[in-house]
C-alpha cells in the first residue's frame, strides 16, 4: 500500500465521524514543510496524524513538528492503519 492509499483511507473513515472536522495538508511549494498529512479538529482538540506505510519513518523535520504540536498542548502521532486512528478517536469521543 502507498501513503496516499493509507491517507485516502484514513479521509473515508474520517468523513464518517459526526462533528469532526479535518484536512490533508498538501506538499510542495504552497505547503508548510513538516506538517502532517492529516490536520483535525475534534471535541475541541488539534489532533495530527503522520501517514507511514512498512517501516517507512517520519523524517527529522516531521519528528521535530510532531514535538511542537505536542509541546503547544496538541496531539500528534504517526499512523499506519485506519484502526490506528479510530481508536484514537474513540479515546477522544469518551473524553
Amino acid at each position: 500500500m502507498k501513503e496516499s492509499d493509507l491517507i485516502r483511507k484514513i479521509s473515508e473513515y474520517l468523513k464518517t465521524v459526526p462533528n469532526l472536522f479535518f484536512w490533508k495538508e498538501h506538499g510542495g511549494m504552497y505547503g508548510t514543510a513538516g506538517i502532517p498529512d492529516l490536520i483535525v479538529c475534534y471535541k475541541g482538540r488539534f489532533i495530527a496524524f503522520e501517514c507511514k506505510v512498512g517501516k517507512n519513518k517520519p523524517t527529522v523535520l516531521q519528528e521535530m513538528t510532531i514535538k511542537q504540536i505536542i509541546k503547544a498542548g496538541g496531539y500528534a502521532v504517526v499512523v499506519r492503519t485506519v484502526e490506528e486512528v479510530r481508536s484514537i478517536i474513540t479515546a477522544f469521543e469518551k473524553e
